[in-house]
């Protein structure tokens, strides 16, 4: 049953792969398979564990998941409203002259999304950074470059922060960073992402038409834009002041947005009801994210994730690190990284600062290896498994590069 069960989870990620061969949804088929293995520990349990011991993991897996979810779904509900409304083009067009270079849009894209995710999350961030881009309607294979692109900024911006990644605030809780060692990796990840970028500079420099709609802003959508905002930052605070959860805060500020939208408009009551933008999510991201969790969840029911120490046994430190970032882009690294903390690893400072950049950058490798990946997937229609692993290879180069950027910066400090 053991090997059985990782059968299972091998077949499932063929299957996100070969979406496109076997024309099954890869959120379908990630939740059939997710819930079947765990349907069947249940029912055949591995040797020393009973029906008690697996609803146990089962309920920490549920837990991990139930966060995510709720997050995703008060970022999108915010995200969703500000699309429906127009808000987040109209900043765009205002931004962006009536013809630019694609050049210099990837250059702007890029170094929005670092930004955007250094001071937000990386989901947020995605999602409004995919959502920029699907507003430019750039052809399709422009669309790929743009995406991998983004994801890979919005990974990078995102280890820097405690709110930005869900690794960086583990290890930062652990004891193992400081603020202030967060605050250099900054520098490295930018090392990696202009990199990046000018991999991609070569080829045509076509210039975009960028269609302008300019319209007023209506205050009340100002108001709503300002909340979102607020909220971003009062997660960040309130996680670093307070160790309150991120996704505590998200919902706070959702509710707030929800009560202030209805006073805003008490006066119309043919206006949609604010509430109706949650239908507007996407689910079949949510049901992805749902299905991936369920599966590695099981991996570390199994024991799969208890090998991965022994890495540190075999390479020098530095190298194990290294290792563990492109293990991310296969397996969620927020397992790796509670494994890693969970063993007793000895590093000094400037090691952990690499394990924080690599847990956060690796997963930019392949399209399933982070959140910003599986979300544009989901919203970008040309982008596939396949269509994303073309980039790979510099994907690799740049965060070769940011990650030894970060540990020159780190052993230079110490």
């Amino acid at each position: 049953m053991y090997w059985f069960s990782i059968g299972i989870i091998v077949l499932a990620f063929v299957l996100i792969v070969a979406e496109d061969v076997v024309h099954i949804n890869k959120a379908k088929s990630t939740l059939f398979l997710g819930t079947l293995v765990w349907l069947l520990a249940f029912i055949v349990p591995q040797p020393g564990q009973d029906a008690a011991l697996v609803q146990e993991h089962l309920n920490e897996n549920l837990l991990e998941i139930a966060t995510l979810w709720l997050f995703l779904m008060a970022a999108m509900t915010f995200v969703a409203y500000l699309n429906h409304q127009g808000l987040i083009t109209q900043l765009v067009y205002r931004a962006l002259p009536a013809r630019l270079g694609q050049r210099k849009l990837m250059l702007m894209m890029a170094l929005l999304a670092l930004a955007f995710s250094s001071l937000a999350d990386n989901i947020t961030a995605s999602l409004i950074m995919l959502s920029l881009l699907s507003s430019l309607k750039l052809k399709p294979r422009a669309m790929v470059k743009f995406s991998a692109l983004i994801v890979f900024a919005v990974n990078s911006g995102g280890v820097s922060l405690i709110t930005g990644d869900v690794t960086t605030l583990m290890i930062f809780l652990a004891g193992k960073v400081t603020i202030a060692d967060l605050f250099m990796l900054i520098p490295a990840a930018l090392c990696g992402l202009l990199l990046l970028l000018a991999t991609l500079l070569t080829g045509s420099n076509a210039e975009i038409e960028i269609p302008h709609f300019r319209r007023p802003i209506a205050g009340a959508d100002k108001v709503i834009a300002a909340l979102f905002v607020a909220t971003i930052i009062t997660t960040l605070l309130f996680s670093m002041f307070f160790a309150i959860p991120p996704v505590l805060t998200f919902l706070f500020g959702l509710s707030v947005m929800f009560l202030t939208h209805r006073y805003l408009n008490r006066n119309k009551p043919a206006r949609q009801d604010v509430l109706e933008y949650i239908r507007e999510i996407e689910f079949d991201t949510l049901l992805f994210f749902l299905g991936v969790l369920l599966l590695v969840g099981m991996l570390k029911q199994l024991a799969v994730l208890d090998q991965l120490p022994r890495l540190y046994t075999v390479l020098p430190v530095a190298g194990a690190n290294y290792v563990v970032g492109l293990l991310s882009a296969l397996v969620d690294n927020v397992p790796l990284t509670a494994a890693i903390l969970q063993s007793g690893v000895e590093m000094d400072t400037a090691d952990w600062m690499c394990l924080t950049y690599a847990t956060g950058v690796g997963g930019s490798l392949l399209i399933i290896g982070s959140a910003a990946g599986v979300i544009a997937m989901s919203k970008i229609g040309p982008l596939n498994f396949t269509s994303f692993l073309r980039y790979t290879p510099r994907l690799l180069l740049a965060y070769s590069a940011g990650y030894a950027a970060v540990w020159a910066i780190g052993h230079a400090l110490t």
